[in-house]
């Protein structure tokens, strides 16, 4: 099935430039969004809770920053970027009373929509422009002259031109200069968490841990093991991601590539398939998002105890070990 994609030309400008936008939430994601809207010509203030950590940060950025209540009352858009747990209290204390008819909310995710945590008025718009990358990358790639992509979506037209503020509201962003493709709040929030589940970290993670884990309890050396399954795991993605699969196994050898067909099979097979499957139905059903929400409310439990174990792995000191030899790598926390 064809998707839509729109590009610089098919958004005009001057929509958002408009608009009166707040961005709540300082992150990854909120100083991208504010900072690029900024620098696209657009009237941005920053809402933050009082004596927040980011609000010098913001401020020093050239933001004009004010308490949550205040942006949200000045704005006739509003973009919450929080994180997914908190967005249902921050909407309830300090936006929903601030919404007039014709006011956009709007989201970088559709979690807290789509599964019911926020349900907005009928006579505002619900959009969600959601960058396919992290904020940080979104930052960069923007001050760089290009952009991340970005899924744009309507769940609420109630001014009749909500698909034209959010294509506008892209290209604030920067997504119209790669593209905007155009999708539901269902398929963002279904498709995101699957793909990060069962790909991107669930299933990466575990993967390079099992490889990890099952060299060195054959007595390899851990940094050997280290390089093996993790360091080069970058150079492999990046391949593929420059020119596709087909281009990764022209500049890998012929044993590697070999070794790719008749062993990829045996790691990820039919039982692989259908834990995925299941990993999807318990989205599509609400089972995670309301189990995620139970241990948020629990004070993030089991999360902080599988954090605290994966940071224990001996993959992790290896690899803090490692890396501390590679002058050209930047640590993602400086």
């Amino acid at each position: 099935m064809a998707v839509t994609i729109y590009y610089e030309q098919d958004v005009d400008p001057k929509i958002i430039q408009e608009r009166k936008i707040a961005v709540i939430g300082y992150g990854s994601q909120g100083h991208a969004h504010a900072l690029n809207l900024m620098d696209s010509g657009c009237d941005v203030r920053v809402g933050l809770r009082e004596g927040s950590s980011s609000w010098a940060a913001a401020e020093e950025a050239g933001l004009k920053v004010c308490t949550m209540d205040e942006a949200a009352e000045e704005a006739d858009l509003i973009m919450i970027l929080v994180p997914d747990e908190l967005q249902a209290q921050v909407y309830k204390d300090h936006i929903e009373a601030h919404l007039k008819a014709g006011d956009t909310l709007a989201f970088a995710h559709g979690f807290n929509i789509h599964y019911g945590y926020i349900v907005p008025p009928e006579d505002v718009n619900v959009i969600m422009c959601a960058p396919k990358g992290p904020g940080h990358i979104v930052r960069r790639q923007f001050t760089e002259g290009s952009g991340v992509p970005d899924l744009a979506c309507v769940a609420q037209d109630a001014t009749g031109d909500a698909w034209d503020v959010v294509l506008s509201y892209c290209w604030g962003v920067g997504g119209a200069r790669s593209g905007i493709i155009k999708a539901t709040f269902k398929e963002e929030t279904e498709e995101d968490l699957f793909g990060e589940q069962a790909v991107l970290c669930g299933g990466l993670v575990e993967m390079i841990k099992a490889g990890f884990e099952t060299l060195t309890e054959a007595g390899y050396p851990p940094e050997l093991a280290y390089f093996e399954v993790y360091h080069e795991m970058k150079m492999i993605v990046d391949l593929m991601y420059e020119s596709g699969i087909h281009f990764m196994n022209y500049s890998i050898s012929n044993t590697a590539e070999y070794g790719e067909y008749y062993a990829g099979p045996k790691v990820i097979n039919e039982e692989s398939r259908k834990a995925m499957r299941e990993i999807l139905a318990r989205i599509q059903n609400g089972e995670f998002a309301r189990e995620f929400m139970a241990d948020c409310e629990n004070g993030h439990k089991w999360l902080l105890e599988q954090r605290a174990s994966i940071n224990e792995h001996e993959i992790e000191k290896t690899g803090e070990k490692i890396r501390g030899m590679f002058s050209w790598i930047k640590r993602g926390d400086e």
